[in-house]
């Protein structure tokens, strides 16, 4: 549940709250690709997030529980961020979105194969997907 103040009860807009910015979305999609990330995984994405604004939205989606942090194996400096079952849950919203995207503008390759896969069987896709985010 937000922590903060609700804007309102429609669910779009209570979702939107939690995970709607650019970059909150981004951070999912990241983690979605690379099932764990660290700080400095997320600030080498071609998008070139700002550390304030890194740090305030993994803040919020842990906050919420979309991510968790876990120990990094090889330092202790560093943690590892990973999406909890909430966040996972959020893989169909991501593919209607890179479907919708794909309609619309000119999107790489590797996306355009990965989205023939999902037009083949997109339920069977977003279920192996999130068995494999899970797993």
């Amino acid at each position: 549940m937000l922590k903060s103040k609700k804007r309102s009860d429609c669910p779009i807009s209570s979702s939107l709250d939690i995970w709607g910015d650019k970059w909150s979305l981004l951070i999912i999609r990241d983690l979605m690709d690379a099932k764990e990330c660290t700080y400095g995984d997320f600030l080498k994405s071609p998008e070139k997030i700002a550390t304030n604004i890194l740090a305030a939205r993994l803040q919020n989606l842990e906050e919420n529980k979309l991510i968790e942090k876990l120990e990094h194996p090889d330092s202790k400096a560093k943690v590892l961020y990973k999406l909890t079952r909430k966040g996972v849950d959020l893989v169909p919203v991501m593919i209607e979105i890179s479907l919708w995207a794909e309609k619309y503008f000119s999107i790489p390759e590797d996306r355009k194969a990965m989205l023939k896969e999902v037009k083949k069987d997109k339920a069977g896709f977003i279920k192996a997907a999130i068995k494999e985010l899970v797993s």
